[in-house]
This record gives C-alpha cells, structure tokens and sequence, in this order.
C-alpha cells in the first residue's frame, strides 16, 4: 500500500545550466503525479517573479507538504528563504552546474535518480538540519518567505556564504554583459586573478573581535562551494557551528597552487590555512559583497547567525 496522497509545490528553474535541463521539470511533476500525489508546478520567467509565484502557492495552501525546487544551487537558496523555520520539507532535484548544497545531503546528482529519491523520500521523515540567517544594512531585497517571524529584514542561506576572492569572481562575472554563458566565469576568474590582493576583514565570533588580512574568507554551513570545492572539510550540516574559513596573506603563485588543494580538501592543514568556528559571525569590508549559495546577498557588514534545526529537507 502506497503513501497517503501529498500536496507538493514544485518550483521550476527553466534556465537551469543554461537551460540545458529544461525538460528535467516536467518530468520531475510526471513522476510525483505518477505516484498519486497533487503537484503544482510553477514556473516564471524569472528568478523574482518565480520567487513570488512559490510564495502565493505557500500562502494559499497551508496544508502544502513539501516544496520541490529543480534547479541548482540558486534554486536551493529560493527554497530555503521560502521553508526555513516553517517545518515544510524541501525536495531537491539537482539541475544545476554546481549542486552543492543536494550532494551534501546525499541527493544523486543524476536527474533521473534524483528524482526516483525523491519519490522515495516523501514516504520518509525529513532530515533535519541548520541553516544561516543573514542580517546587516547593505543585505539586498530579501527573498520572501522566510519562515523566522522575524520583522528585521534577513535571508537564508544553507550552503556557504563568500566574501573574498570566490565572490569577487561572482561578483565581476556579473557585471560582464558577454558572453552569456559559463564562459564568464572564467573571464571574471582570470581578472580577479590578474588583481588578487588580500583584503582587511574585521570579523566578530560569537562575541570575540579581530582583524585578519586574506584574499579568500568564508563563512560555511556545507561543506562545499562551486561544484564540489571542499572549502570546509569538517563542516556539518547539523552540528550548530559554522565553519570560518580564513586564507592568509600568499603570493599569487602560491593561491593558484592552493586552489588543487581545495578541491580535494588537502588544504586544512595547511599552515596558511586557518578555521574558526561560531555560532554567530559578523564580517565586515570596504568594497566587497557576500555571495551565499551562488546568489548575491548584499554588501557587507553581513552578519550569519546558525539557526539549528531551521531547515527540513526531503533525503
């Protein structure tokens, strides 16, 4: 006898990977009809208006059980801001060129296993794990929904949240008008490169102030960032703590050479390599802004604060 029938949102991201995974949606709501459940797909033709889409479909229906993004990281950061702190479950389909936040909590990245795992983890309880809370004067327009209560404006993330070199990539990449596609990134890699330099940080941890100099600084709740750069190799989705990963003052020969190291998590020992961990983490800049789970959060000051057990995801 199969699971009782369940009311599932499915947010869907059409330009995920460049829109080379458009058909992973309607397969994903063919799938979850399939096993009797009432799906509503949504769509939009951009990131805002399928963020306001989701919300009305959340509002409308307070008996949702599960919220469905398909899409990459971006869409993760969408579903997070929409369930965190309101107990409905996030399903993951991984479509995007990074995903992650999915492999962190054990999603296949392959789409169509991705989504014979969702189906099979709506019979399941959720997993339960942290989120981030982000607050400061510079935070951009919040995505709507998030589920704290809270009048202060704020957004979620659960992956990472940069604010050094990575985010000056992100952030530079998206200023370039061409080309369109993944290429950028790699424009804005070998700029940012071209200017490396490290920055002054003034950062606050559960309390305790000081001030460090480094090119790369972030602020991590997963354990990877950009498609499986294990920048946090100890961090635990569910441990209370976020992990603040601090590159010290190096050459720029010697950065290119720490970044292999960063892919297979080698680098933690490193003596130009240091860790701190926080349940709050406050980092501030001149002219730099944060970028969590691939989405631009604002300019800092940025405050993180872990919200244990804020975020329940469909494993």
């Amino acid at each position: 006898m199969g699971s009782p029938q369940k009311r599932i949102v499915v947010a869907i991201n059409p330009n995920a990977s460049f829109g080379k995974t458009r058909q992973v949606g309607p397969a994903v709501v063919a799938a979850l009809r399939a096993r009797g459940h009432d799906v509503l797909p949504l769509s939009a033709p951009d990131f805002d208006g399928l963020v306001r889409v989701a919300r009305q479909a959340l509002d409308s229906d307070p008996v949702t059980d599960a919220l469905v993004v398909v899409g990459g990281d971006g869409m993760v950061n969408l579903g997070v801001n929409l369930v965190a702190g309101t107990g409905i479950p996030l399903g993951i389909i991984p479509a995007g060129t990074g995903n992650d936040f999915a492999t962190g909590v054990g999603i296949p990245t392959d789409t169509d296993a991705a989504t014979a795992f969702l189906c099979d983890a709506l019979e399941r309880e959720p997993r339960v794990v942290d989120a981030a809370r982000v607050t400061g004067p510079g935070l951009d327009a919040p995505a709507q929904g998030s589920g704290s209560g809270s009048a202060e404006p704020h957004r979620w993330f659960a992956g990472v949240l940069s604010a050094g070199f990575d985010a000056a990539v992100n952030e530079r990449a998206n200023r370039l008008r061409r080309p369109k596609g993944a290429s950028r990134y790699v424009i804005a890699l070998v700029a940012e490169l071209v200017a490396l330099k490290p920055r002054h940080y003034r950062l606050e941890i559960d309390g305790e102030s000081f001030e460090v100099d480094s090119p790369l600084l972030s602020v991590a709740n997963n354990t990877t960032i950009g498609g499986g750069m294990k920048i946090a190799p100890d961090a635990l989705l569910d441990d209370g703590l976020l992990d603040v990963f601090i590159v010290k003052p190096v050459s720029k020969v010697r950065f290119i050479r720490l970044f292999p190291k960063v892919f297979s998590g080698t680098h933690a020992g490193l003596p130009i390599v240091e860790f701190r961990r926080g349940r709050r983490v406050s980092v501030d800049a001149e002219g730099i802004a944060g970028y969590a789970d691939g989405e631009r959060f604002g300019a800092l000051p940025l405050t993180v604060e872990l919200v244990p057990g804020a975020l329940a995801v469909l494993v």
